[in-house]
């Protein structure tokens, strides 16, 4: 079934996409399951990088995923002071279902690894360079690199 819109079911084939990807790094079949850590691990990179590097980032997804991006957002508390990756992993757990939060970093890692491949890798390593140096351990080592 189409919407009748191409840019819509354009997004949503996208969208579909990075889902995809996320379940191979992962190795499920359960789509919930990527959902659930890109849109916790999406919504922690977006309050610690800051409102300007997130608003730039958020062009470089599909339309469905940059909705995701900023659903719920405060602008005003961020960026976050997340320094260390166990804190960073923390704030992810917090939005995971309880059954999920124990793979919170092996989460994390694939939605780094397919925003690697998905957006421009110019974007990818901004982002990697506004982060404190523990938390660019959680990116692939192609991320990190200048």
């Amino acid at each position: 079934m189409t919407s009748g819109l191409a840019t819509f079911d354009t997004t949503v084939q996208e969208s579909h996409g990075w889902l995809k990807a996320i379940m191979e790094s992962l190795h499920t079949d359960d789509r919930q399951v990527a959902y659930q850590f890109l849109r916790a691990t999406l919504h922690a990179l977006r309050d610690r990088v800051g409102p300007e590097n997130a608003v730039h980032f958020g062009a470089q997804l599909p339309m469905l995923l940059r909705g995701l991006l900023f659903e719920g957002w405060h602008m005003a508390g961020t960026p976050t002071a997340e320094d260390k990756k166990q804190e960073f992993l923390e704030r992810v757990r917090a939005q995971l279902p309880a059954v999920l939060a124990g793979e919170a970093e092996r989460g994390v890692q694939a939605v780094f690894e397919v925003i690697c491949d998905k957006v421009d890798a110019g974007e990818a390593r901004k982002l990697v360079r506004v982060l404190p140096t523990d938390l660019r351990s959680l990116w692939p080592t192609r991320a990190t690199q200048d």
